[in-house]
């Protein structure tokens, strides 16, 4: 009985060290890594359809051609798009936000298992949804792979139907949802929750295949969350390679479609990138 507490005590702390290891990969001083604005803004009710659609959209010629979203909207870093337009009754029916965009600091780091991206951001009031009574604020990552349709140029958006829930007159059981392929999702919940989802023929907040797990902290008006996921996953990343990725935000208790999104961005791992992570 003596010898099997023993062992049990020593099992323990080897799997204390092997945590603490874990937790350490993570840089000990985010203020040494590198740190770029990209601009998140509401989209309204724009789904990929819409950017598809013909004479609706000046960029649906342009996708054909395999340009992105962001090598048209993006320039020098800042947005370039018509941000009164999608706060109009046109595009957002029920209301848009006071605030159509804002800047979210982004950071990343990488080592031979784990990408680390930590965001950091001021969550802007005046919102016209307040669904979320649990959750003033929420925080997501997206990464597609090789086999989402057309997943690194259009980010997120592959992920967007004018048929989903919270868009006018539609199923409000139809989540989002892929024709083809997968994406990692990763949400952070500032009721202190963190959840490792995936999005295929719809979307699971559970289950996902990157081993995912956030953390976040708010001092004064400024939130801070940072990230873990497995370089395995739906989309597997690697160094030497950049990796498509989009950020969400849900601020102001908003829900569904109410949330400020980012352009399709790249994270370079050891490569060039919009984000370029340090390894560790």
């Amino acid at each position: 009985m003596k010898q099997k507490l023993v062992s049990l005590a020593v099992f323990g702390a080897m799997m204390a060290v092997g945590a603490s290891a874990a937790l350490a990969a993570a840089p000990a001083d985010w203020s040494k890594v590198p740190k770029t604005d990209i601009h998140v803004f509401h989209p309204g009710v724009a789904p990929i359809e819409w950017v598809q659609g013909k004479g609706e959209h000046s960029g649906a010629s342009g996708l054909k051609k395999g340009e992105s979203c962001a090598g048209c909207h993006i320039e020098d870093g800042k947005l370039s798009l018509d941000v009164k337009r999608l706060q109009s009754k046109e595009l957002e029916p029920k209301g848009a936000p006071k605030v159509g965009t804002y800047p979210v600091g982004v950071q990343a780091a990488y080592d031979a298992t784990n990408l680390y991206v930590r965001l950091t951001f001021k969550a802007p009031a005046g919102g016209a949804d307040k669904s979320d009574k649990e959750n003033a604020v929420k925080a997501s990552l997206m990464f597609p792979n090789a086999q989402v349709p057309m997943g690194e140029q259009i980010g997120c958006w592959a992920t967007c139907h004018q048929d989903a829930r919270t868009m006018p007159g539609a199923d409000d059981k139809k989540t989002k949802y892929v024709k083809g392929g997968a994406f990692d999702l990763l949400q952070w919940r500032s009721s202190n929750k963190s959840f490792d989802g995936s999005v295929t023929d719809k979307r699971t907040m559970e289950g996902g295949k990157a081993g995912a797990n956030a953390e976040g902290t708010k001092a004064g008006d400024t939130y801070t969350v940072t990230f873990t996921r497995k370089l395995a996953g739906n989309a597997v990343l690697a160094a030497g390679k950049a990796v498509t990725f989009g950020v969400a935000i849900h601020a102001d208790n908003a829900g569904g479609r109410f949330h400020h999104v980012s352009f399709n961005q790249t994270i370079g791992l050891g490569a060039d990138g919009d984000i370029k992570a340090v390894k560790q």
